[in-house]
């Protein structure tokens, strides 16, 4: 259960905050900077990332019983963000609930930094990490899935670190192909994943539908 566990939850959790595919958008709202400038705002972001992840990994659940939301309509209705998500994905276009829309991307000129918003909120810290990573809190039954957990979310940090940090070195390696085929892929694999969770909330809520 537990390699299966950690598997699910990279895998989930990879494909929505993929640091390869958010490399473009980084590198496009931090044009003009310096190299120092520029690493700065990599360790902003990820630290803002890290934050962001802890608190929704930690209060989550509370969240959802504060506004009486039970988990498989949480897990219903997170499913049909990923789905959206990952359509498009898919089709190689940015989802506004996700990436945010055209205005609030251009937006960030007026802020002193991009590090929070928007890379964090909402690109990297989105809708779609929120779900994945409150509804895998409750996929967790002992204490190594706790450490599955745990080391999955810091694995794909640590990703997103390095890959923010060179982001100027590794954007001249990373060809629009490969980021093309790579965002095509991680769109398959969220559909998989959000296909599963609606209808394991619709068989939860639907009992009829078993």
């Amino acid at each position: 259960m537990e390699l299966q566990f950690a598997i699910g939850m990279f895998g989930a959790l990879f494909a929505v905050m993929n640091p390869f595919v958010n490399l473009p958008i980084f590198l496009s709202l931090t044009a003009g900077m310096d190299p120092a400038r520029q690493r700065k705002t990599a360790l902003q972001v990820l630290f803002y990332t890290t934050a962001s992840c802890l608190i929704v990994a930690l209060g989550g659940s509370a969240i959802l019983g504060f506004f009486d939301i039970s988990i498989d309509a949480f897990r219903l209705a997170g499913g049909l963000v990923l789905l959206q998500i990952g359509f498009h994905m898919l089709n190689g276009n940015d989802s506004s609930a996700h990436h945010g829309t055209t205005a609030e991307q251009q937006s960030h000129a007026e802020v002193d930094s991009i590090a929070f918003y928007p890379m964090t909120f909402p690109m990297l810290v989105g809708p779609g990490t929120m779900t994945t990573l409150i509804l895998f809190t409750h996929k967790v039954q002992t204490p190594k899935d706790w450490i599955g957990y745990g080391a999955c979310v810091a694995a794909v940090l640590i990703l997103l670190g390095l890959v923010l940090y060179f982001a100027a070195d590794i954007g001249r390696v990373l060809t629009a192909t490969m980021r093309t085929i790579m965002t095509r892929i991680m769109g398959m694999i969220l559909l998989a994943i959000a296909v599963g969770m609606i209808t394991a909330g619709a068989v939860k809520l639907l009992p009829g539908l078993a």
